[in-house]
């Protein structure tokens, strides 16, 4: 990846204990729930029952973060955008993603410790519906969040120069966000992620190669 963004594979408990205190401006994270949201979704890594390629993915071990995990984000970290606050009762300012769901929720809750009260994001991602019809994400990975999610945090609790933390990276929506930042915004962000499944950093590598052929995106 570029310069200004890291990725390893690496379970993230680990590589936190590694880190230094305090050591990232603000962690953006999006651990498994640990409930029924994703467990309901089955395997299509194999694309062979879909219409499209909207949901090629296989599932993941959707299993809660630990207290410990938890403890040592807050210490490597000054702040944190923390999704599914209300599985794990974290407490504070919260922001809430209006996706305009329906079968797993409505909307989605994230503790913000950079605020008190509450903000609202809306942005439908429901299915083969998606905000922006003409130009649909492929969907990699069964909790993929859009990209302009990741905008609109980044632009909103980020600030030029932050290092960023993602210790759950997914599809890889975060990296797009903070190339675009970077790049048309010279807000000089720096991202370090972790992933532990390798076939999800292969296919999170090849959507942003992706979007390096297509223009939006400057590796």
């Amino acid at each position: 990846m570029s310069s200004n963004i890291q990725i390893y594979n690496e379970d993230c408990l680990q590589a936190l204990k590694a880190m230094q205190d305090k050591q990232f401006d603000l962690a953006i994270v999006d651990p498994p729930y640990g409930n029924n949201d994703a467990i309901g979704l089955k395997d299509n890594a194999s694309g062979k029952k879909q219409a499209t390629l909207r949901t090629n993915y296989r599932q993941f071990e959707n299993n809660a973060p630990t207290e410990e995990y938890f403890s040592e984000l807050k210490r490597v970290s000054k702040n944190q955008i923390v999704w599914g606050a209300n599985f794990f009762g974290l407490k504070g300012g919260y922001i809430c993603w209006n996706k305009f769901g329906t079968a797993f929720g409505q909307a989605e809750l994230a503790y913000c410790s950079k605020i008190n009260s509450v903000r609202v994001f809306e942005y439908v991602w429901n299915g083969m519906l998606q905000q922006n019809m003409k130009n649909k994400e492929e969907r990699i990975h069964p909790t993929q969040k859009p990209v302009k999610l990741y905008d609109w945090l980044l632009h909103n609790y980020a600030k030029p120069n932050d290092l960023i933390l993602d210790t759950h990276f997914g599809s890889g929506s975060i990296a797009l966000a903070v190339d675009k930042a970077n790049r048309l915004d010279k807000m000089n962000l720096h991202l370090t992620a972790c992933e532990i499944d390798k076939e999800y950093i292969d296919k999170a590598i090849k959507r942003i190669s992706e979007s390096i052929k297509q223009g939006t995106l400057s590796f």
